[in-house]
């Protein structure tokens, strides 16, 4: 990849420290790797606007969406049965919002770095 050009400055709602973690994350693929992990990447990677909405959506309709969009089945189905603890989960996760996008976007990182070294 152009060094000049970060292709991840394309993804919205991008944290410096995202990029930081995904620069170093992918300072060891050769170029087509990187551009093969870009490409599995930001097909998978939820923006923390995206879980913003959701967590709303679960304010004021189901709950627990947010937690299904990231993967946390387990978490959705009990916000979803308890009304999101009785609302508190949600409020919760709608301050903590940028921190689940992150923590979820670093395990997808870590899955498309690994599909991106056997691609070569």
């Amino acid at each position: 990849m152009d060094p000049f050009q970060n292709p991840y400055m394309s993804l919205s709602g991008m944290s410096p420290e995202e990029i930081g973690f995904l620069q170093q994350a992918t300072a060891t693929l050769t170029e087509t790797q990187q551009k093969y992990f870009f490409m599995t990447y930001a097909g998978r990677r939820k923006s923390p606007q995206d879980i913003l909405l959701f967590t709303l959506i679960g304010f004021f309709g189901v709950a627990g969406i947010q937690r299904f969009v990231i993967g946390q089945n387990g978490m959705g189905i009990l916000f979803l049965l308890t009304g999101g603890f009785c609302w508190v989960g949600t409020i919760i996760d709608l301050i903590n919002h940028r921190s689940l996008a992150l923590e979820y976007n670093k395990q997808v990182a870590y899955e498309s770095f690994h599909v991106a070294k056997m691609s070569n």
